[in-house]
């Protein structure tokens, strides 16, 4: 027996120590054989194996090994089957480790079992049959069974014989993976009449000293003349099935074909039964290969199945299918706790190892691989030593005050998809030390007391709090010493050892002492003692125990009065302030002030926070001269306390004035009520009636303003017409003086131009441009300007203008008639110069007019006038040029014979003969001499005031 060994030493710290070693040693060694000398190959002792409590730790396997820790040797504790503990894998190993304590280590100890032949070949089925065709050719292959051989290496199976060799010969064909495939092949065609059936005996041998055979009988049918043989499509599949798929799941499809029809044509498939055949079966007619039982990735990683094809003449061809089984991860990783540690205390360094474990997990590649983690927010991390193995140790720094226990909870996952885990819990208690001083609630306390409090009141409660546990977290309270105002603390207040709370000694005044401070110290229990200590202020709160002090206005009992306000005092004039103080404070140092008693509450006020005294309306006559007004001061304490003040106001000019009036310092109340009524009435009426006016006028100004746009927005056309001049032909009239009037009218303004002339020797009214006027413009409601775009109908005349033949007065009258001259002015402001038209008078009057009827008479004169001559143009006699040319005077009805002007005795007439002779007439007395003729200058639309006057004084020259 030899053995070989191989050690490695890994040294990480100071508190675990490594070591590996192997050993080979054969199977089937017997009880107490010697595996290895420990002591020696690990360089230990026999005393450290003792002193460690030495001893082997195996995990879930069988001890196959024992240690003798007095000779510190591995001995062979039961016997070891290489195949039924590893089976076909190789190389086939022991893994266990020695542990050791006090310090805590351990080794890893690696036995590899080497394969002995002790198993013999076997073939699964003592005998087969074959049927073959007569007509079979040589070189026709049958596949035979493999034998089996539990052994590995060289003592597996290594050669095959057939015999008797006759018509046949045995071939064998070496594959990748070291199996062997064995063939029968033809040789020498087969007789059915010479011999029908033939028996072969297969005989398989290994490879081991000294070697095994095993052997198998083959008995073969010859069947009557098939031709074709099947053919399969390919000679080898290459498949794949994940590990634990249910049966009947289909794994690949083999095909094949024969050129033979019938029974001969019609072809069946088989595998063979040797190895693992029985985990598969194939569809005899089809060729479907299914999963029949099911296969373990860990236990065998390929089968390779034999797949036979026969028709029914007895031709067959073989081919070969390859199925490889795919891992996944069904194993979940297992974890074993080597050592572990239940209570460290919390100053323990970091770095510590508290627990040491193994995670084991059989799946492979990806899904075998494993990594552990702990659960987040502890102070252990988790550190892989060798292979699979680790420990806990600390991270940082422990705090019991924090955490006084710790569940640990390790979780190890491997590498598959999906991922398989497994975890365990450690619990970890956490020893207490005394490492926290007493923390008070506050950094500073302030607390709040009442004076003219009784002694031995509580004040209030200080708290600290020590984090650490039982004893080390027991508290007491000193107050530390100092003084206040040169008197011990300990004088005013008291604390409580046991529960903090602070006690009043003495009472307080808050006139005296507004607030003090001191220092309470808090100690712990432990050994040695920490403290720590606050500052704690006392605030003492006033009472409302003063009343409110008048400073001003003096309260003297001669004075009668105190202040004087003039009758011509304005609203909110400054009588007098009322100054007060109050010697407590806060809320109760607040004052207000009111009028208690006022003799006339709507002249007075009083400022509510300033105490200012101020007039609230003007001052009257009729109020007296003398007031008496009672002012309480309050403050806002609970219950408020208060002050009153009398001020005398005199209301005078003058000192005088007061001194004369008082004996009348009482007035009488209702009179002044009864005069204040009356004047808010007649002020309301005033208003009232102000608004209305205001009302009134502003509609009339909007009313014109509207007419005057509507005028110059209307666009009339603008008709020039030539005036008519009215003379006595015979100069035969009563009156004295002929009377000319001009009446120049705009669509544009409101304005109108009245000119007149003076009196002529020629009984004619000569034009004379400085003789203006301005004559505001009638509005008719019947006017031409009112209805626009009316020139195809004509008024007819008025009745009142007529006269019959009988009532016209004849031309032999004693009267001077006057004439009346009416011109129509053109927006653009040029007048026109057609030739004139002039009436005669036929008559004379009965009486002269008076100069209100010859006014009123032109008026109407130019209303009809300018509704008569509204569509005439300069083209047709005053027509509109927008008529053809054709359009003349002959359409347009003569209204304006028998017309005459009421208060004079002109008549106005159509006569075309008289007009003619009248206008030569006309126009040879009204023109000028040669040097004094001008050009008549068209008149503006509106004239200022500036210009009348103007007018004036030109007339007046």
């Amino acid at each position: 027996m030899g053995w070989q060994v191989l050690l490695f030493m890994l040294f990480l710290s100071s508190s675990a120590v490594w070591g590996q070693v192997s050993y080979t040693i054969p199977e089937e060694m017997t009880k107490g054989a010697l595996v290895g000398n420990v002591v020696q190959d690990l360089g230990l002792s026999v005393g450290r194996l003792h002193s460690g409590k030495a001893r082997i730790y195996t995990a879930n396997t069988e001890e196959y090994i024992e240690l003798r820790r007095d000779k510190g040797v591995l001995l062979i504790k039961d016997r070891i089957d290489r195949e039924s503990l590893c089976g076909q894998t190789t190389p086939c190993a022991l893994h266990y480790q020695m542990i050791l304590e006090n310090p805590m280590e351990f080794y890893t100890v690696t036995v590899e079992v080497t394969d002995i032949n002790d198993n013999p070949p076997s073939f699964e089925r003592s005998e087969i049959r074959h049927e073959i065709s007569e007509g079979a050719l040589s070189g026709a292959r049958f596949v035979l069974e493999k034998a089996v051989d539990d052994d590995v290496g060289v003592n597996g199976v290594n050669s095959y014989a057939l015999k008797p060799s006759d018509h046949f010969a045995l071939k064998t064909i070496s594959r990748d993976d070291g199996s062997i495939d064995v063939e029968m092949v033809l040789q020498k065609p087969l007789d059915r009449e010479e011999r029908e059936h033939l028996s072969l005996v297969l005989t398989a041998v290994d490879g081991g000293e000294p070697q095994l055979t095993g052997t198998m009988q083959i008995l073969i049918t010859v069947l009557d003349v098939n031709d074709n043989p099947p053919i399969c499509s390919k000679l080898l599949y290459k498949a794949s099935v994940i590990e634990n798929a249910p049966p009947d799941t289909v794994i690949t499809t083999v095909t094949a074909s024969d050129i033979d029809k019938g029974n001969n044509g019609k072809l069946s498939y088989s595998i063979s039964k040797s190895g693992a055949g029985g985990l598969f079966k194939i569809d005899a007619n089809e060729g479907i290969l299914t999963l029949n039982g099911n296969v373990d990735y860990e236990k065998r990683k390929r089968y390779d199945l034999d797949v036979q094809v026969s028709d029914q003449g007895g031709l067959s061809d073989a081919c070969k299918v390859i199925v490889e089984v795919a891992d996944i991860n069904d194993n979940h990783p297992s974890i074993n706790i080597m050592s572990k540690i239940n209570t460290v205390a919390e100053n323990m360094k970091a770095g510590t190892v508290v627990t040491m474990f193994n995670v084991q997990d059989p799946d492979s590649n990806d899904n075998g691989k494993v990594m552990c983690v702990l659960n987040d927010y502890i102070p252990f991390v988790i550190k892989a030593t060798t292979n699979n193995f680790f420990t806990v140790v600390t991270d940082s720094e422990l705090d019991r005050e924090k955490t006084s226990e710790y569940n640990i909870t390790v979780s190890c996952s491997d590498e598959g998809v999906p991922s398989l885990s497994s975890s365990v819990t450690l619990t970890l208690q956490i020893s207490d030390v005394n490492d926290n001083a007493p923390v008070f609630e506050r950094s500073s306390y302030e607390a709040y007391i009442v004076e003219n409090n009784t002694p031995g009141l509580s004040v209030f409660t200080v708290k600290a709090r020590d984090a650490d546990w039982n004893q080390n977290a027991r508290v007491s309270y000193i107050l530390e010493d100092s003084s206040v105002n040169g008197v011990p603390v300990s004088s005013y207040v008291s604390v409580s050892a046991d529960s903090g709370v602070i006690h009043a000694v003495r009472s307080f005044d808050y006139e005296q002492i507004k607030d003090f401070q001191f220092r309470v110290k808090a100690q712990d229990g432990g050994s040695p003692p920490l403290s720590s200590n606050v500052t704690v202020k006392i605030l003492i709160q006033d009472q409302n125990d003063n009343p409110p002090q008048v400073l001003y206005p003096v309260q003297t009992g001669g004075s009668v009065v105190g202040e004087m306000v003039p009758r011509s005092a304005d609203v909110g004039y400054l009588v007098s302030k009322v100054v007060a103080v109050d010697v407590d404070s806060g809320q109760n140092a607040w004052l207000s002030y009111k009028l208690q008693k006022v003799p006339d509450r709507a002249l007075f006020e009083v400022g509510l926070q300033n105490g200012e005294i101020r007039t609230i309306r003007q001052v009257t006559d009729k109020d007296p001269v003398n007031q008496k007004l009672t002012v309480i001061v309050e403050d806002n304490g609970q219950p408020s306390r208060s002050a009153t003040v009398i001020v005398n106001v005199a209301v005078a000019d003058s000192f005088s004035e007061v001194l004369s009036e008082v004996p009348d310092f009482k007035h009488d109340k209702e009179y002044n009520d009864n005069l204040t009524f009356y004047l808010v009435l007649a002020l309301a009426v005033v208003s009232f009636l102000f608004i209305t006016c205001l009302v009134v006028i502003i509609s009339v100004k909007i009313y014109r303003w509207r007419q005057s746009r509507t005028l110059y927005h209307s666009g009339l056309p603008v008709i020039p017409y030539y005036p008519p001049r009215y003379s006595d032909t015979l100069g035969t009239g009563t009156l004295p003086h002929v009377y000319n009037y001009e009446v120049c009218r705009t669509n544009d303004s409101r304005k109108s131009d009245l000119k007149f002339g003076t009196v002529s020797s020629e009984n004619m009214l000569i034009m004379d441009p400085t003789s203006t006027r301005t004559m505001e413009r009638i509005q008719s409601a019947t006017s031409i300007l009112d209805e626009p775009d009316s020139p195809l109908e004509q008024k007819p005349p008025n009745n009142d203008w007529r006269f019959t033949q009988g009532q016209r007065p004849g031309p032999s009258g004693p009267h001077m008639p006057y004439g009346t001259h009416i011109r129509w002015t053109p927006k653009n402001g040029k007048r026109a110069t057609g030739g004139p038209e002039v009436a005669m008078g036929t008559g004379p009057w009965p009486q002269p007019p008076t100069e209100a009827e010859q006014l009123q008479a032109l008026m109407a004169a130019a209303n009809e006038v300018s509704e008569a001559t509204a569509t005439l143009g300069p083209g047709t006699m005053g027509l509109s040029t927008r008529y053809s040319p054709q359009f003349t005077l002959q359409h347009v009805p003569d209204y304006r014979q028998n017309v005459y002007i009421p208060g004079s005795t002109a008549t106005l007439t159509s006569n075309p003969q008289q007009q003619q002779a009248t206008a030569q007439q006309a126009t040879q007395q009204a023109l000028p001499p040669p040097q004094a003729t001008a050009q008549v200058e068209p008149p503006k639309a509106a004239q200022t005031p500036a210009s009348k006057k103007k007018s004036a004084k030109k007339e007046k020259k």
